[in-house]
This record gives structure tokens, sequence and C-alpha cells, in this order.
């Protein structure tokens, strides 16, 4: 039995999560491999600690090849379906960025008593050059905009190619490194356990959170997020 059977849902108050994954041709064998699995470990926990309480919702946005892609977005954890991620191709960052503030400005499918999102970034290159959706311009207006700036913002910079001046700017912090495939994991499980944190915080007000997730969770749980 879950902790969080015993408590009410509260259907109103919601907590988004969206991951912005990078799919190109980079990140081809181990280091695709270890984000499929670490992703499935992810929706795995997570809708262990939602326990059906419609609490999590999950979007995932990625970026390979000739555009970035929206696999799903807003959708209840334990509603998710995920298929592994294939690698090819250039890194559409700019358009994944524009995709993302378009799915956190969306006031109909994220009401205003959500709490504010938490943003994964996972990136292992340089973001390709596009005059249609210039990186550095999307990733402005992206920081620029009013639930952007106040969304929960985490990067992992992946091997020695990562740009990770962007990375650093997009979290407003030095990103999270891994030198290896095998490290992706422990970004995402990180990210995981900071969201389990709020949630059972939400349900159990008893539950105290790890030292280093403090900042992160108290910016999640702020009311008035928007």
């Amino acid at each position: 039995m879950s902790l969080l059977d015993s408590f009410s849902p509260i259907s109103a108050r919601t907590l988004p999560v969206i991951l912005l994954l990078d799919t190109s041709g980079s990140m081809h064998g181990d280091k695709i491999g270890v984000l499929n699995d670490s992703v499935t470990e992810m929706i795995e926990e997570l809708t262990e600690a939602d326990a059906g309480h419609g609490f999590i919702t999950l979007s995932i946005i990625t970026f390979g090849g000739t555009s970035a892609n929206v696999l799903f977005a807003h959708k209840p954890i334990e509603d998710v379906e995920f298929t592994s991620l294939c690698a090819s191709g250039p890194t559409p960052l700019g358009e994944a960025l524009k995709l993302a503030r378009e799915l956190i400005e969306d006031r109909d499918a994220l009401p205003s008593r959500a709490y504010r999102p938490t943003i994964a970034l996972v990136s292992d290159g340089i973001p390709k050059e596009s005059s249609e959706t210039p990186w550095d311009q999307e990733l402005d207006a992206l920081l620029d905009s009013e639930r952007g700036a106040k969304a929960t913002r985490f990067a992992l910079a992946i091997g020695a190619e990562a740009n990770r001046e962007l990375l650093a700017k997009f979290s407003g912090d030095k990103p999270h490194e891994a030198s290896e495939a095998s490290e992706i994991r422990n970004f995402l499980q990180f990210v995981t356990t900071t969201i389990s944190q709020v949630t059972l915080s939400e349900f159990e007000p008893d539950v105290a959170p790890t030292r280093d997730r403090d900042e992160s969770i108290i910016r999640l749980q702020n009311d008035d997020a928007y």
C-alpha cells in the first residue's frame, strides 16, 4: 500500500514535469539506450509516488533529426505509455525550446493553480543553427516568459561536446555532468527524487526533503505559481 492511499486527491493542483531529450545522432549507442531505460524508470517511480491521484503530469519533447517533437503533453503520469527513442541527425534545440514555452504558456492545458513546472534538459552536443528557430533567441524567449522564468529548471551535459554555457544559462546554475552514458541515470534519478519529495510532502506533511533538494522543493511548492 502506498503512503498516499489514505489522502484525498487534489485534481486542480497538478505538478507539471517536462523533459527535453536530445535524440540527435551523437546520442546513438549506449547513451540513447541508457536514456530510454532511465526515462522508463522515472515514469515508474513517479507513477508510484503519484499513486493514482493525478497530481503529476508529464510532457516529453525530443529534438533530433529534422525537427523537435512533442511525444505527449501534460499527460497524467499513470497514463503515460513510453516508447523507446531512436537517435539520428542534428540537434534542433531551438525548436524544442519553442515547443516547451508553448506547452507551459498554454493556459487551457495548464491552469493557473498548477505548481511551478519542472523542466529537465538533457543534451550531449552543439545545437543546430536555424534561421527560423535560433536556439539563443528561443532560450531567451523561454527564460523571459512569465512561466518559464518561474519554472524549476535542471540541465545535464553529457560528454565533452555538450554546450555547457547554454545549459548553465538554461538552468541558472552549473549543469549536472555525465562523463559516461551510465551517469544519465543519476541525473534523472535526482529529478525524480526531487519531484517525489514534493508529492509526498503535499500528501504527507511530515516527510522531510533531503538538504540538497530544499531550494528546488520550496520553489515547486510556492503558492500562486503563476
